[in-house]
């Protein structure tokens, strides 16, 4: 079936078809060109500079619809799509998928084992790159929403792969099974932190108490300029999110990296009080 061209997009070469499931993960990697209107994601100018195309070619395979599209085959950029550097040892991987509603995944390099955190669909275009970055030790998945194809990259890598275990059923083939209480240590300076909201085994992953993987329990709003909670996917328990939270201000981090929603790096200090700010909104609500 021919995809149909969301009218609300502009017109030019490129179009997000009505397709779109409005998952926002088109909009985090081409934020100058794509917004939402209509509970759509839409272009809403074309791309002008190589820069902009790169970001378009971005959208394109970071959606898990296919829904970003061109109207005559575009030339591939002479860049690296994805993986997309965040930090100079982290990677968001693109490449999402629909069974994780377009939640993004990420990959950590370390010297002891590299780790992706949640998973994209199985891309050779990926798996080649994972193979000349070291491979993957470890797959640390936040919760049962977006597992994705970690079986298939656990295979491939024989990775260990850990979850928590109320949200195991979503991993049967899973090495490691996280239990409530206090962090647990995966690797060096690598903590998985129960955070019991979203889902009941909902998990946190920190580096170096610098990098916080927050699944879908914590993101960035650029509208609000704050950090932000998903009252309305909150599957299991919104006070049991708001106490989660509230003991995950006990840590300390400057970047927070979302499986929905933006990221963010802030000063310690201010991510600090944004968090308990969130918990006294949270509690009120």
């Amino acid at each position: 079936m021919k995809p149909i061209r969301n009218t609300d997009s502009v017109s030019g070469e490129w179009y997000i078809d009505t397709a779109c499931i409005n998952c926002g993960a088109s909009r985090h990697v081409a934020p100058e060109l794509i917004v939402e209107r209509n509970d759509k994601s839409v272009f809403v100018r074309q791309p002008a500079t190589p820069e902009e195309q790169l970001d378009a070619w971005r959208a394109m395979l970071v959606c898990p619809t296919a829904s970003v599209r061109s109207e005559t085959k575009q030339p591939r950029p002479n860049a690296a799509i994805f993986p997309q550097p965040i930090t100079s040892d982290v990677w968001r991987c693109g490449f999402n998928a629909r069974s994780s509603f377009g939640a993004h995944s990420y990959f950590a390099s370390r010297p002891e084992g590299n780790l992706l955190i949640d998973s994209p669909r199985y891309a050779a275009e990926l798996v080649k790159w994972f193979d000349g970055a070291g491979g993957i030790a470890h797959i640390l998945l936040s919760h049962s929403d977006d597992v994705a194809d970690a079986d298939k990259y656990a295979r491939r890598f024989g990775a260990r792969v850990w979850i928590h275990r109320e949200d195991a059923s979503a991993a049967p083939y899973a090495t490691d099974l996280l239990d409530d209480g206090s962090a647990t240590n995966i690797a060096i300076n690598v903590r998985a932190i129960p955070v019991p909201g979203h889902t009941r085994g909902s998990v946190v992953y920190l580096l170096d108490d610098r990098v916080m993987f927050s699944g879908d329990s914590l993101a960035w709003s650029p509208r609000k300029k704050d950090l932000i909670a998903f009252r309305d996917a909150c599957w299991y328990s919104w006070t049991e999110l708001t106490d989660s939270l509230s003991r995950l201000a006990t840590y300390r981090f400057e970047w927070l990296l979302p499986g929905h929603g933006w990221f963010a790096q802030l000063p310690a200090e201010e991510m600090n009080s944004r968090l308990l700010a969130l918990v006294a909104r949270m509690r009120q609500d």
